[in-house]
């Protein structure tokens, strides 16, 4: 390193607390000071460039710095910075409410807006609870997928079922059970999971408000997928034993499984819909929470204060947010981003070939333009995932690994010629590992 990457190192460890980290690594394994990002490169101030091949824990879908988001939030600045939403309102919070109630599934006419994908998890469990509530219903439990992760404050992390997380504080979470994830992609494993399904909600849907799930992919529980005939089904029971469904696409919003939603794919209108991550392609943090007129129209009266439903954040709706979701959907306007990606996909799944020949390989599996790598024959306390992070930043790509779950899910700009590199990086890293 030199004098710069040094100096900024030595002043984080002083003081910052890392997310996702045990700090005593550091000891061994240095921080990555980053100066600059451009396109899908981070640059530290050696102006060593790195691939971003994890888009900063999946939000930079077109990139860092992108010009027409940057110019966008950059006009906004100069106009309103925040206000309250509370009793006001403002030009870019209504146009994106605008475009995303034409954007998602038809019957999400309602939305609401928090900061952040835990809030938008938080207030989709609220509302949901409160609804059923409203209409003289106590119904104290959610239901969520084994291995399931919807977020890290304290109803998020209720309903998710990644030990990793969840373990430790257990005494402080609310009610919640689970049922069966597919065990694979098939058809055939979506109809073994639907079948467990009916019978929790058979025996006791009259108590669960909600039913929880990550559309096809389960981000950080190891990138599990699963057939979208399961959100199909799930769906129909959960309006048969009067559920709602929460589809939490915080992670597979925004053309990352190949369509715009996960849930097109199953052809389904969930009754809420969380949305952030590439909401604002990285840029600054917003969240959405979509729902139906029906679940609106059960909070609409005359001022009660136990039927309202009273929850905000006091950057709700943040204007210089709302510009660069409105800049970030434009882009998917201005040209054909789900089929690029969808050439893309095809192009890295022929690469994908040769890691089924590595003999430390047990599955490659794949939905849209995000991949994952399971590793077998590891133990945990290896850390094995930590050396191909290590290898990955010296080769200038930044994987990191969960556990032994090698992962891509890169900007939506990257070309053929980074993808070559990006997973040659990672495939080398496998193949050199003990």
């Amino acid at each position: 390193m030199n004098h710069k990457n040094t100096q900024i190192v030595t002043e984080d460890l002083k003081n910052i607390w890392h997310p996702c980290t045990q700090m005593k690594d550091h000891e061994t394994l240095p921080l990555i000071p980053i100066d600059r990002g451009e396109g899908i490169y981070l640059y530290d101030f050696d102006n060593k460039s790195y691939i971003d091949a994890i888009s900063s824990w999946w939000v930079n879908i077109f990139g860092h710095t992108n010009k027409h988001i940057s110019n966008r939030v950059k006009e906004q600045l100069d106009t309103l910075e925040h206000v309250l939403l509370a009793g006001f309102t403002h030009k870019p919070a209504v146009n994106l409410a605008d475009k995303l109630v034409n954007l998602t599934p038809s019957g999400l006419d309602k939305v609401f807006f928090a900061d952040n994908g835990s809030s938008a998890v938080e207030v989709a469990l609220k509302m949901s609870f409160h609804y059923h509530r409203n209409r003289g219903e106590n119904r104290p439990l959610f239901l969520s997928l084994t291995n399931s992760y919807h977020g890290e404050t304290i109803g998020a992390l209720s309903v998710g079922d990644v030990e990793l997380y969840k373990e430790t504080y257990a005494p402080l979470l609310i009610s919640c059970i689970q049922t069966p994830v597919p065990e694979d992609q098939s058809e055939a494993s979506a109809n073994e999971a639907i079948i467990k399904l009916e019978k929790i909600l058979k025996e006791r849907g009259n108590e669960i408000s909600a039913f929880i799930i990550e559309p096809l992919i389960q981000g950080a529980g190891g990138m599990h997928m699963y057939h979208p005939l399961y959100i199909t089904k799930a769906k129909k029971l959960c309006e048969k034993y009067g559920v709602h469904l929460i589809a939490d696409e915080i992670m597979t919003g925004f053309g990352r499984t190949g369509t715009m939603f996960g849930c097109e794919q199953a052809e389904v209108t969930p009754d809420f819909m969380t949305l952030s991550k590439g909401l604002t392609g990285g840029y600054l943090p917003l969240a959405v929470v979509m729902t139906t007129n029906k679940v609106y129209n059960a909070f609409y009266c005359d001022y009660n204060e136990h039927k309202a439903f009273l929850h905000s954040h006091s950057y709700t709706g943040n204007p210089l947010a709302c510009s660069a979701a409105l800049a970030t959907l434009e882009l998917f306007e201005a040209s054909d981003v789900l089929g690029d990606n969808r050439k893309k996909s095809a192009y890295i799944l022929e690469k994908l070939e040769k890691f089924k020949t590595l003999s430390n390989v047990k599955e490659v599996r794949q939905t849209g333009m995000v991949v994952a790598i399971e590793l077998k024959g590891y133990k945990p306390e290896e850390r094995i995932g930590l050396k191909v992070y290590q290898y990955g930043l010296n080769n200038g790509v930044l994987l990191r690994p969960l556990g032994h779950i090698v992962y891509f899910m890169p900007p939506y700009i990257i070309t053929y010629d980074e993808i070559d590199k990006m997973i040659d990086t990672a495939y080398e890293a496998i193949k050199l590992l003990p």
